[in-house]
């Protein structure tokens, strides 16, 4: 299937060790004319050899599946009516005798995953409604969690409870309750995906080259990271002006009392109110005390310090905030903890704080450039009031580029936008002919303030 990530499979596809004593030459011949056909990507050629050793040594090689999959893949995209159905139908049955072949390589809740993406991408063809989708996918949520790690898959599976609800086949409740599943979902992948990518970076960072396996899977950890930060994009957009403060407060104020003591339904409830920008409602202050009494937490404590701030209790809201902070003690939770406790004071102004934050997040999370993203825009919108004359404060624009330029630096997936946004604060920086008229070129700038810090000016 496209969807499938393969790592290994040149490893895996090494036709001088099958793993077996005495080796059948004719399944040997097809597989190694398969695997030829495959790489140079004949896959009407390959069909013939990969049935053939297919049928009479099933469990020769876990190429028999890998590639298998490439070959059904084209033959699906490449017919019609009967005989795109064959496909699709003989695709499932491979995905079966996978997981009873190689059932370390392919479990059964990754085999439902599959089919499940199956029957979505040839939906029309097998006239399937959206109902028939759905429950395909929650099947799999349900039964093998663990395993739904395919960002395609949880963002249909949103999707399309969004599409039954616009249908009238669910309540709204439904669409609240699976974006929440789906997110929460992606943050435990991302935790996952981000604790393993640090271990890499740190090797790297110690001196010690990664062996070419562990490049790829830097690579890998890293693709994925990218796209499930696109997906939950995509989940809020699709959503659109259903989670608003008109649809939560009603909802939430029906459910409250039944729900008071309990934690989850609480934790997301306080959520969507404070993501959504709900919080001037008197509920949310109900949600968040009884959020917190009911399972006192890292995360309860930090939206405590949300209402009494909106009391005005400053000092107070801090030292929950701190609190707050200081429970947490997963490092990756902990960075997220960092990033939002950094956006609180960039919100406020409070520049300084906020990069104090920032950095920690950068500490506990090295694999994350958008801190460094987010210091650089509190650098731009400081260069006013950082530097004694014109040419002094346009200099702190070049403070920014590098902050911005450390974001594509350690975070693959943001070398694009860090590149942008330090070209754009190049771009409003001292000119050639400002250095030439100034006699800065080569000279260091102390930029002072709550910046801190000095920048070399450019040679000409």
């Amino acid at each position: 299937m496209k969807t499938r990530i393969t790592l290994l499979i040149a490893a895996l596809l090494m036709v001088t060790n099958f793993g077996f004593a005495q080796q059948d030459e004719e399944c040997m011949l097809n597989l190694t004319l398969m695997n030829d056909y495959v790489k140079s990507k004949k896959y009407d050629e390959a069909y013939e050899p990969w049935m053939k050793v297919r049928n009479k040594c099933p469990k020769f090689n876990i190429a028999i599946y890998k590639y298998g999959e490439k070959i059904l893949d084209h033959k699906i995209d490449n017919s019609a009516g009967e005989e795109k159905l064959a496909f699709i139908e003989d695709y499932n049955t491979l995905l079966d005798a996978a997981n009873v072949n190689y059932e370390s390589k392919y479990s059964k809740g990754e085999i439902e995953e599959q089919k499940a993406l199956l029957k979505y991408e040839n939906q029309k063809a097998l006239g399937l409604t959206d109902m028939q989708i759905f429950e395909s996918f929650d099947n799999v949520f349900k039964n093998y969690k663990s395993d739904f790690t395919s960002t395609k898959g949880l963002y249909v599976y949103f999707t399309k409870t969004v599409d039954l609800f616009k249908a009238e086949k669910f309540e709204i409740q439904k669409v609240f309750d699976k974006y929440d599943d789906v997110n929460d979902q992606l943050e435990d992948l991302n935790d996952q995906y981000s604790k393993s990518l640090n271990k890499l970076i740190e090797k790297e960072t110690a001196g010690t080259a990664l062996t070419k396996n562990e490049g790829k899977y830097k690579k890998y950890y890293g693709q994925k990271l990218e796209a499930n930060d696109k997906i939950s994009g995509s989940l809020d957009a699709y959503i659109g002006e259903l989670a608003n403060c008109e649809n939560l407060i009603p909802l939430y104020k029906k459910d409250f009392e039944m729900n008071k003591s309990n934690g989850a339904w609480l934790k997301r409830a306080v959520s969507k109110m404070y993501n959504k920008e709900c919080t001037d409602d008197p509920l949310y202050i109900e949600l968040v005390k009884a959020y917190d009494q009911a399972d006192p937490s890292a995360d309860t404590k930090y939206f405590v310090s949300t209402v009494l701030r909106k009391e005005g209790k400053t000092a107070e809201a801090d030292r929950y905030l701190k609190e707050s902070y200081d429970m947490q003690t997963d490092p990756i939770k902990k960075a997220r903890m960092a990033k939002k406790t950094a956006n609180d004071f960039k919100r406020r102004g409070s520049y300084g704080s906020a990069r104090t934050y920032y950095r920690e997040a950068l500490k506990l999370n090295p694999s994350d450039g958008t801190p460094h993203l987010y210091i650089a825009t509190m650098y731009a919108k400081s260069a006013n009031n950082c530097g004694d004359n014109a040419f002094n404060k346009r200099a702190v624009f070049w403070y920014a580029a590098q902050e911005a330029r450390k974001a594509g630096q350690v975070d693959p997936r943001l070398k694009g936008t860090a590149a942008k946004t330090a070209a754009s604060y190049e771009g409003n920086a001292p000119t050639k002919a400002e250095i030439f008229s100034e006699n800065m070129a080569g000279k260091t700038i102390n930029i002072g303030c709550w910046i801190g810090g000095s920048v070399k000016v450019p040679q000409l």
